[in-house]
Formats: structure tokens, sequence, C-alpha cells
């Protein structure tokens, strides 16, 4: 009977809180890597096309090549990736569902507070799924079409209009959190 409980307790030990500590820790790193991978080629997709045509030829870059860049990085990884924004520029694509939402929210009261929104990030198990959020803040290159629609060019107010005609994205300062990109995996 000794024996029996004492190879239960082990068995109990090796399955325990620890392991599953240890399983979400690893999601927890997998994901940040994940959804750190689509910001740097976004980046230098838009700035690429902005040095050959200029800022409003770059307005495809985050409407078409992003999203394709993300579908790349699903196919690879596994992990679903997207962008979404309280004030989203493509209600087709960029809308966040309510746990996302409560994210975001989450983290402009944080940021307000003080803390850095390059910093701010999220990831938990629900269900049988893992998600993870991490805070996209304004970048300096960002603001020729996010910033205040005021300091707008208007060939960037008119592409905006044409491309996206109900667009909230604008009105950001820099390192202001524009949105996130939200990555989730079934378990």
């Amino acid at each position: 009977m000794k024996k029996i409980l004492l190879v239960g307790a082990v068995l109990a030990a090796s399955f325990g809180p620890t392991s599953v500590l240890a399983e979400e820790d690893a999601l927890l790193v997998e994901a940040r890597k994940v959804a750190t991978s689509l910001p740097p080629k976004l980046i230098a997709a838009l700035q690429d096309e902005i040095q050959k045509s200029g800022a409003e030829a770059a307005i495809p870059v985050c409407k078409d090549m992003a999203p394709k860049m993300a579908g790349e990085i699903s196919q690879q990884t596994g992990w679903k990736v997207k962008r979404v924004s309280l004030k989203a520029r493509n209600d087709a694509r960029a809308i966040p569902d309510a746990w996302e939402k409560a994210a975001l929210e989450d983290f402009d009261k944080r940021a307000a507070a003080g803390e850095p929104p390059a910093k701010l990030e999220k990831g938990e198990k629900i269900g049988n799924e893992y998600r993870f959020v991490k805070a996209l803040p304004v970048q300096p290159l960002c603001l020729g079409c996010h910033g205040p629609i005021d300091q707008l060019s208007p060939g960037i107010k008119a592409a905006l209009s044409q491309n996206y005609p109900n667009d909230r994205a604008t009105g950001y300062s820099e390192g202001q959190i524009r949105g996130v990109i939200s990555v989730r995996k079934s378990l």
C-alpha cells in the first residue's frame, strides 16, 4: 500500500502544478516569439515602399501585405496571427474579440499609469487554447498615416478615404498603443 501511495505521489508531482506552469511558460515564450516576428517584417516593408514610391503607395503594405505576412507566419508556426485595434482602420479584419478588447483597454490604462507600452503583453490558457497579445506602440514611421488628422498630407487623407471609408485609426501620437499583435493556438 505504501508503495502505491509513493508511486501516486511521484506521478502527482510529475504532472501537477509545476509541469502545468512549465508548459504555460513554454507557450508564453513561443507565443512571444511568434508575435514579435511580424512587426519587424512589416516595418521593413513599409520603409522600403515609402523610400521607393512615397507614403501613399505604402498604404497597401499595411492593408494587403501585413495580413499576408501574418498568414505566412501562421502557416509556418501553427499559431493564428492577426493585428487588432480599438480604433480599427479595417473593420473586416481588425476588430478585437472580447478577450482582446479587454487586454487592449487594460494596456491603455497601464500605459496611462506610466508602464512602457512596448513591454505590455498578456498570455494565458483559455479553455483548449493559449492566447497572447503584445502591444503595438505607434512608431515615428506610423505617424504619416496614423497621426493627428490635421497633420496628414492631402494625398494620405485621400488614399485613406479611398481605402478605408470608415477609418478610425488616426489621431495617435508616438508611443501610444495603436493595437496589438494577437496570437492563439489550439492545445
